[in-house]
């Protein structure tokens, strides 16, 4: 069973929290993170990437930099840009994006529910990714990011999230890349215990946000035993989450552009990719259907369509994978994607002319836009507890981080 659980928050006063609030941790360079925060002292940044205060050589990773993570978490509450709630709650987070709208509920989750993996995976964490959010979560001794998840929605949550949504706004704020966002207060008992009951016998699927999953599930695991007297109820034993219903949700398609052609010349990648792919000159570049990849090679974009039966493999059958073991792989010689400095990745936003300007500059040579996973298609890859391929979805909009926190005391 999925448990969730009110709790009572740490978040900024209305009239400040479109200035806290900002895009998560690791969507964003530092450099980018900087320019921002130095020109604006409410900024989440000033926690989330406590480096924006530090000079530009200090490692990321370096003491100093969870320090002062931990000095500005204090000078915020100190300063009354954030305050705690009065009694524990849920809260409700809507996102508008070009008339597309998602909400959910803004929750904690159980870490054992993720370790017997009610709260399921699709993606690989880093060991070092995990360690750098466990140090930071430790010093401040809260969770400052929310991780994004999902259930399958089959009708029975609609009406408690229509009645949910009749609360007032505490917050309304558009950002500047026009997303608006919209963050309710759910106090009422009752409405907590039904969306409680709602949930609880229902798998979540993690949709965004495994590095900080991981990391609060291990730091809780730490506190765990390390407590003479360990509890359920404490809140190490939670992490914070936003808990949406799975058809509102969009994923968006996660592209890829290559430095080079392995040593081919265009017309030799060309005539060895017709051994695998129907090829054919298309206009826009954006696939037609699944299981369909265009590609921009020389000023030019072709379709391609597979000449070869379709797996049917969950794992095996997404166009992310076909595209890896058919091209990238045999083809391109990029066996790791993950770690190879040859390829890159466009998710989401960057666009059909994002990867047409990347390869036209002469810094790629070659680009492939792939149709959108589905929700569908990571769900059956996370029932089966499988791993999808390194840069398989990109959901948008992305959630803020800083309008709620979720204290470990």
């Amino acid at each position: 069973m999925a448990r969730i659980k009110e709790f009572a928050g740490l978040r900024p006063d209305k009239k400040i929290a479109s200035f806290v609030a900002e895009l998560p941790y690791d969507v964003v360079t530092s450099e980018e993170a900087r320019e921002i925060a130095q020109k604006n002292q409410y900024s989440f940044f000033h926690i989330s990437k406590p480096e924006v205060d530090l000079s530009a050589d200090v490692s990321l990773y370096d003491d100093s930099v969870y320090a002062t993570g931990r000095k500005n978490f204090e000078r915020f509450i100190g300063e009354g840009i954030l305050k705690k709630e009065e009694s524990p709650c849920l809260y409700l987070y809507t996102q508008v994006m070009d008339g597309r709208e998602q909400t959910g509920i803004v929750t904690c989750l159980h870490i054992d529910d993720y370790l017997s993996d009610t709260i399921k995976k699709h993606e690989l964490t880093r060991e070092d990714k995990e360690i750098d959010r466990m140090k930071h979560l430790d010093s401040l001794n809260a969770q400052a990011g929310l991780v994004f998840t999902f259930y399958k929605e089959d009708g029975r949550g609609a009406g408690l999230f229509a009645e949910a949504i009749m609360n007032p706004p505490e917050y309304d704020f558009t950002t500047a890349d026009g997303i608006r966002h919209v963050f309710r207060i759910i106090r009422d008992s009752r409405l907590i215990e039904e969306f409680k009951r709602c949930l609880d016998p229902l798998p979540l699927y993690i949709a965004d946000g495994h590095h900080r999953a991981a990391s609060a599930v291990k730091v809780g695991l730490q506190r765990r035993a390390a407590d003479a007297a360990p509890a359920d109820e404490k809140e190490y034993n939670w992490f914070m989450a936003v808990v949406f219903p799975h058809n509102q949700l969009k994923i968006m398609a996660y592209n890829r552009v290559v430095r080079d052609l392995n040593g081919r010349t265009p017309e030799e990648f060309l005539q060895r990719l017709r051994n695998d792919f129907d090829i054919r000159k298309h206009d826009s570049g954006a696939p037609s259907k699944r299981h369909t990849v265009c590609m921009y090679l020389e000023g030019h974009w072709y379709e391609m369509t597979p000449r070869f039966e379709i797996p049917a493999d969950p794992i095996k059958s997404l166009d992310v994978s076909i595209v890896q073991d058919v091209i990238l792989g045999p083809v391109l010689g990029i066996t790791d994607p993950r770690r190879d400095t040859r390829i890159d990745f466009v998710g989401g936003v960057g666009g059909i002319d994002g990867l047409c300007s990347r390869v036209d500059s002469g810094e790629f040579k070659v680009a492939f836009s792939l149709y959108p996973t589905s929700i569908e298609e990571l769900m059956a890859v996370a029932d089966e507890g499988g791993l999808m391929p390194p840069k398989s979805t990109w959901f948008e909009p992305k959630l803020r981080s800083g309008l709620v926190l979720h204290q470990l005391p």
